[in-house]
């Protein structure tokens, strides 16, 4: 009879509490009985609240910790360009976009990259502009790079041809990468004047610099990110470990290089 009068005390006091009705009367006249039956109701309340207190802890440890830490981010990256993108000469992770989302992954915690290329070897601009047409890819590229026009130069295209098509195409890349021109890189032209192949020409260095110094330029006006890694491959003849198996193309090497500079940039975008 006593253990059930105590379940009752309690049921009445927690249904007091959840309504918040609660009235302490202090000095009552209780009998040593309902001086245990008080202060277990007491303690009872005690232990109630401070288990409440820590599973709230514990389910905001857990939100913001393991739960992000299981999460993945996925990001999209398109690279658009030419030999110099597709990697001519070298093998399939060798060409700077892979070496880019390699290091990406590797800098990002809990990253997931998609990659998709388009370039071909010997594309000019308008080689770039037609196939941009025919793949179509989406507009909602994280990052997109773009590093095109030797083609222009080595066949003999007028300037004024990349003069139009070049900001065409950095209107396409703003495009896909979500229209947001932050997502964009332009990466200048390599010299490969500075290749056996090249055998030190100094006309097609000028020449080169005459279309980086368009490109950048018109990045620079229109607040777009530019990565200069020209100078890199003008160490072609002096340091022959630059250029790939075809003496023309840049090598793994030379695309790690260009790597290390477009990494921080990428990653400022990204994070």
């Amino acid at each position: 009879m006593e253990a059930f009068f105590i379940f009752k005390q309690k049921l009445i006091l927690r249904k007091l509490i959840y309504h918040g009705l609660i009235f302490i009367s202090v000095g009552l006249n209780l009998s040593c009985s309902s001086d245990d039956i008080t202060s277990e109701l007491l303690n009872s309340i005690d232990e109630e609240e401070t288990f409440g207190d820590s599973a709230d802890d514990g389910n905001s440890d857990g939100n913001d910790g393991s739960g992000d830490n299981n999460a993945h981010t996925n990001f999209k990256i398109l690279s658009l360009g030419d030999s110099y993108t597709i990697g001519q000469s070298v093998c399939q992770t060798c060409r700077f976009p892979e070496q880019l989302k390699d290091s990406l992954t590797n800098n990002i915690e809990n990253s997931v990259f998609e990659l998709q290329i388009i370039a071909q070897t010997g594309w000019t601009t308008t080689s770039l502009i037609n196939a941009i047409d025919t793949n179509a890819p989406p507009n909602d590229f994280d990052l997109v790079t773009l590093l095109i026009g030797v083609n222009n130069q080595y066949q003999g295209r007028p300037f004024s041809l990349y003069e139009q098509e070049f900001p065409e195409l950095v209107s396409t890349a703003i495009e896909k990468a979500s229209g947001n021109l932050d997502n964009v890189i332009v990466v200048s032209i390599p010299d490969y004047a500075f290749t056996p192949f090249g055998g030190g020409n100094a006309s097609i260095s000028q020449e080169i610099d005459q279309y980086n110094d368009f490109a950048k330029d018109y990045c620079t006006a229109n607040g777009i990110s530019y990565v200069y890694i020209t100078d890199i491959t003008r160490y072609g003849l002096v340091n022959p470990d630059l250029v790939a198996s075809d003496n023309l193309h840049p090598s793994e090497l030379a695309y790690s290089e260009f790597v290390e500079r477009i990494l921080p940039i990428a990653l400022e975008k990204l994070q």
